[in-house]
């Protein structure tokens, strides 16, 4: 290999996506990036809690104070896009958006969180008292058991959390179930709540979600109770980062539709009303709205909420890689067609399905810098990979613990097949490597 390849290897590798494969992207060391395809502005988890990270160096690693996760800032501006109406009379567009916000206004409710603060100290007497942080965000009701659906980092820390309806009455509710990794958390009302006439909304399948689709969001934004935004379905498919795992949420709904903090844990509804996401990051700088907002799909709360209300947890199949979208450079250098797809494995993580498997990562010579590609994993069980989204896509969303997975291996030049049974990820990745952007 020439002193030019090695280079063009070197940059290509440490330019790459970075997924680590164990389910989705969240981290509670607060060090993770974003993988959203072309897509280089930061991730910011839209809780109201006064306070913002720094930091939108790829080639540092990030030290959040709260919940928001960056990658490289691009200075693109996104513009707002509405969906047009089918009529040219704006007064029918007008009354069906009525329409739909009486019908779900009593279902969406403002959750407030208080969990301890150890930055924040009372003294009283000379004695030391730790201090409260509060968090502000939306949720819904799911049945009239009083069962409330949010976002897992609206109550992160907290046991309990402060439940107000449209009507301004307050209930407590308990944490009954939360997964961190999904970003998804049930609470339930203690209080009686006899006198609330609970409505709760549909669930609708988010698998039939058209680009273009109008949507709808309502939640509390800066505090702003019951507001309501609409917008359409910009993509589909995307990788969410959280900052409380290091793992990201697969097929994640991006929205132009405004959200910002306050709305997180929000419901976002389809024209009748139904719930087809739950509200949970923008794409921000700065913190506010910037025109692309994400959901976690309502396919994922279909999924998980047997299991959460009735073991208070959830787990994630992990396979237990990090690797990297092929640029046309490094294909070229490693002799293969300038376009060709796969995901070079970058590392391999110890006692993971993967290394169980067999595959082999990127390896370095003691003596030098130079670099050597390993395997590029071309499919999965029969199914091509563009790039690493889709290997993460296919195994959170279609697979479970336990299950046996095919790997499509390119091993210098070399096809094969690799299986692997997978297993439950890990609570969170620790201390992820501080690459452009850590995935599951």
């Amino acid at each position: 290999m020439s002193k030019r390849d090695k280079v063009m290897l070197v940059t290509a590798l440490s330019l790459s996506i970075v997924a680590i494969m164990q389910g989705s992207v969240f981290d509670t060391t607060r060090t993770t990036g974003v993988s959203l395809a072309s897509l280089a502005a930061a991730i910011t988890h839209i809780q109201d809690d006064g306070k913002m990270i720094n930091g939108n160096n790829p080639n540092q690693p990030l030290t959040p104070t709260n919940r928001q996760s960056t990658s490289d800032t691009i200075d693109t501006s996104f513009k707002n896009i509405a969906l047009q109406s089918n009529t040219n009379d704006p007064t029918t567009q007008t009354t069906n958006l009525t329409a739909v916000f009486k019908q779900v206004e009593n279902s969406v409710v403002q959750i407030t969180a208080r969990t301890p603060n150890p930055n924040l100290q009372v003294i009283i007497n000379g004695n030391p008292l730790g201090g409260q942080s509060t968090r502000l965000g939306s949720g819904f009701v799911y049945d009239k058991q009083g069962h409330i659906i949010t976002n897992s980092h609206v109550i992160d820390g907290a046991t309990t959390a402060d439940i107000t309806f449209i009507d301004g009455n307050t209930y407590t509710a308990k944490v009954i179930g939360k997964d961190t990794s999904g970003d998804i958390a049930v609470l339930q009302i203690t209080d009686n709540f006899s006198s609330e006439n609970l409505v709760p909304l549909t669930i609708s399948n988010s698998s039939s979600l058209q680009v273009g689709q109008q949507v709808i969001a309502i939640g509390n934004p800066f505090g702003l109770s019951d507001t309501m935004t609409t917008g359409i379905v910009s993509q589909m498919g995307r990788l969410i980062p959280n900052p409380d795992t290091g793992f990201s949420i697969p097929g994640g709904i991006q929205t132009d539709a405004p959200i910002n903090p306050g709305n997180s844990g929000g419901p976002l509804l389809n024209t009748q009303g139904q719930v087809i996401g739950i509200n949970t990051a923008i794409n921000s700088a700065t913190g506010g709205f910037s025109g692309i907002g994400f959901a976690v799909p309502s396919n994922a709360v279909i999924r998980e909420l047997a299991t959460l209300t009735k073991t208070g947890t959830f787990n994630h199949p992990w396979l237990g890689i990090a690797g990297g979208k092929i640029i046309p450079d490094l294909a070229q250098s490693a002799g293969l067609p300038r376009n060709y797809k796969g995901v070079v494995v970058g590392t391999v993580q110890a006692g993971s399905p993967a290394e169980k498997a067999g595959l082999q990562a990127v390896t370095q010579n003691d003596s030098s810098t130079t670099q050597h590609i390993g395997d590029i994993i071309t499919g999965v069980d029969g199914h091509p990979l563009r790039s690493i989204d889709d290997l993460i896509n296919y195994i959170d969303l279609h697979k479970s613990i336990g299950d046996n997975v095919v790997l499509t291996v390119n091993r210098h030049g070399q096809i094969m097949n690799l299986n692997l049974v997978l297993q439950a990820r890990p609570p969170s990745l620790g201390n992820p490597t501080p690459q452009e952007s850590i995935l599951p």
